[in-house]
């Protein structure tokens, strides 16, 4: 059904029956035959590895312009229904929440994992934070790819993969919301 590359022998890529069953049920709810799935479900959604399955790269990618046509949808929906002034305020409050747990101070800003539990990098994710600070106080140009691709090295005792998850899901919100 879909056409993306299928990874080389010995390397495992994406379920393609996991992959076409949720694009079809994408395309289905973005042609208004089906419910239940937002701009937000798209970036959290997930395929089990298997061999001869799709490069991930290429599904990603496709994932990421579909998360942005869903977003940029449901953000025409919302300013119609909540206003322009109505619809930046929300935003505009969740960047402040976003700016409020920036600013804490390095190796402050999440919550650790125990000492043997591996975390995310606390250096990794401080630098990437003092990013996200210019981004929301001096306008630095940072782009919603780099948010939602960024990666950190495991660390045990480090920063809550969850904690630093949403904050960056919050982020790609706000980026998508004022596009």
């Amino acid at each position: 059904m879909s056409s993306f590359p299928t990874v080389g022998r010995g390397k495992r890529g994406y379920d393609p029956e996991q992959v076409d069953a949720f694009l079809t049920r994408a395309r289905n709810v973005f042609d208004g035959r089906a419910r239940g799935l937002g701009a937000i479900d798209i970036r959290r959604t997930a395929f089990d590895l298997t061999k001869t399955g799709y490069e991930p790269d290429a599904v990603d990618a496709a994932l990421e312009r579909l998360e942005d046509v869903f977003a940029e949808r449901e953000r025409q929906q919302a300013r119609g229904e909540l206003g322009e002034k109505e619809w930046f305020g929300r935003a505009r409050e969740l960047a402040q929440v976003i700016v409020n747990r920036l600013d804490r101070p390095d190796k402050q800003r999440f919550s650790r994992t125990g000492p043997l539990t591996p975390g995310y990098s606390t250096v990794e994710v401080d630098r990437f934070s003092g990013r996200l600070i210019r981004y929301f106080s001096e306008g630095l140009p940072i782009t919603v790819d780099e948010v939602r691709t960024v990666t950190f090295r495991p660390q045990r005792g480090g920063y809550s993969e969850a904690q630093v998850d949403l904050l960056l899901d919050s982020v790609t919100d706000v980026m998508l919301a004022v596009r």
